[in-house]
């Protein structure tokens, strides 16, 4: 029988080998789960194996997850999103390095309402960037640009890690979700302050300039915010309920996805196969994450019953490192993880872990897991193994798959700053989740 310390890096080390293998993630935990319960409790305790997935199972929180990814899956399908693509581009205007800046606010709006950061990634990759490298701008800069932006989609509302995260940590997941949006803002203000930046240092970075949309100066303005209306209602119905206290996370999900219903057929794409392929998707997808958190949860009482995580926990505290310092392991850790292996494998796999620690040392959860939730979401673009990457390879077969790794890199660098920003001043964070309250 295996308990304390040893439990946490027996059983931690057997699901990072097995997810190494390739098997799916609920596979991975189902196993070590199985493995783990009969070396801790024996037979018996297969009983409260079965009892906790069917606890996470129907917790009614987690009814927000195939909402939002309804939501998504309509706009999407619905193509409605070729109306954003559109009307965005008309709202930028003639701005120095448009197209850049375009990459970059395409990128976050469609990430935050689809929370797909890998199709987002694609998407662009077959449209922006062909466009910006025929004009003869910079493919790394706009690769960087696609990629950072997508890598949003985890932050801005509505995020399905978010409420993961405030699942497992035990944080509102309306202020999880009203908090992300400062910070998503916050880090695609930084995106195009670097882009102008570099445009400014380096002109022969931007395109040639002759990229206006010809509507541009003939009344297209008051056409493209009117056309964007709709997809205004979907965000302010969604937040504007939490925010207000009139719904739930999960209420208001509801009212996104008959938001997204109507805007689909404003439109004129609604159809039964649009809904029916949406319905599909949501399902499956849906259940593969419910899958995962059942699991997950279960390996995070099989730590605690070992006693692994009061022991780690009261050997970190006899560390007795500062708070910043204790912060700044407990991120690092993360960050350097997320370049090898899935990032919403290792937050189910951290999260258990970390939260004893937060109560320990007195950070405000809010504050702490809106920082790890940037953190972990930098790995969808960091090398060697970044999954939003391979989505834009996938998109732009042409583009080298090291070309890529170095388009990310300084985006990694500005989502550190960003996360230094928020750490520095936890206001950021925290204001629009108090005022909600």
């Amino acid at each position: 029988m295996i308990t304390g310390i040893t439990a946490v890096f027996v059983l931690t080390g057997a699901l990072l080998l097995l997810f190494g293998t390739g098997l799916p993630i609920f596979v991975t935990f189902l196993i070590v789960n199985v493995a783990g319960t009969f070396l801790l409790l024996g037979v018996n305790g297969f009983t409260l194996l079965a009892n906790s997935i069917y606890d996470t199972a129907t917790t009614g929180s987690l009814t927000a997850i195939p909402l939002f990814i309804l939501l998504g899956e309509l706009l999407f399908r619905g193509r409605a999103l070729t109306v954003m693509f559109s009307s965005i581009e008309v709202l930028v205007g003639r701005v120095r390095g448009r197209q850049f800046v375009l990459a970059v606010v395409l990128s976050t709006v469609f990430g935050a309402l689809s929370g797909a950061a890998m199709g987002v990634a694609a998407m662009l990759g077959k449209t922006v960037l062909p466009g910006i490298k025929a004009r003869g701008g910079s493919s790394s800069l706009a690769m960087g640009a696609i990629v950072s932006g997508a890598s949003l989609a985890p932050i801005i509302p509505p995020s399905l890690l978010a409420i993961i995260v405030g699942t497992l940590a035990g944080v509102s997941i309306g202020d999880m979700l009203v908090g992300g949006i400062v910070p998503g803002l916050m880090m695609a203000a930084l995106f195009v302050i670097y882009i102008l930046i570099r445009i400014r240092l380096d002109p022969s970075l931007d395109t040639d300039g002759e990229d206006l949309p010809p509507e541009r100066g003939s009344g297209a303005v008051p056409k493209a915010l009117l056309a964007l209306a709709p997809f205004t209602l979907i965000v302010g119905s969604i937040m504007g309920f939490i925010m207000a206290g009139i719904a739930t996370p999960s209420e208001a999900a509801a009212t996104g996805v008959l938001g997204a219903l109507v805007t689909t057929m404003i439109y004129e794409r609604l159809s039964f196969a649009v809904l029916r392929d949406s319905v599909l998707s949501a399902t499956k997808i849906s259940a593969m994450i419910l899958l995962i958190m059942a699991s997950s949860k279960m390996f995070s009482q099989l730590l605690a019953m070992s006693g692994g995580i009061s022991a780690m926990t009261a050997m970190i505290s006899a560390m007795d490192l500062p708070g910043w310092a204790m912060l700044l392991v407990l991120m690092a850790f993360p960050f350097i993880m997320c370049m090898f292996i899935d990032q919403t494998a290792l937050m189910l796999i951290v999260v258990p872990i970390y939260s004893p620690l937060v109560v320990h040392y007195g950070f405000d959860p809010l504050w702490f897991w809106l920082i790890f939730l940037v953190n972990i979401t930098v790995g969808g673009i960091t090398p060697p193994f970044g999954y939003v990457l391979f989505a834009l390879q996938g998109a732009a077969p042409d583009e080298p798959m090291t070309a890529i790794f170095r388009s990310a890199w300084p985006f990694v660098g500005i989502f550190i700053i960003g996360m230094l920003i928020m750490a520095v001043f936890p206001p950021l964070v925290t204001f629009l989740p108090s005022l909600a309250r």
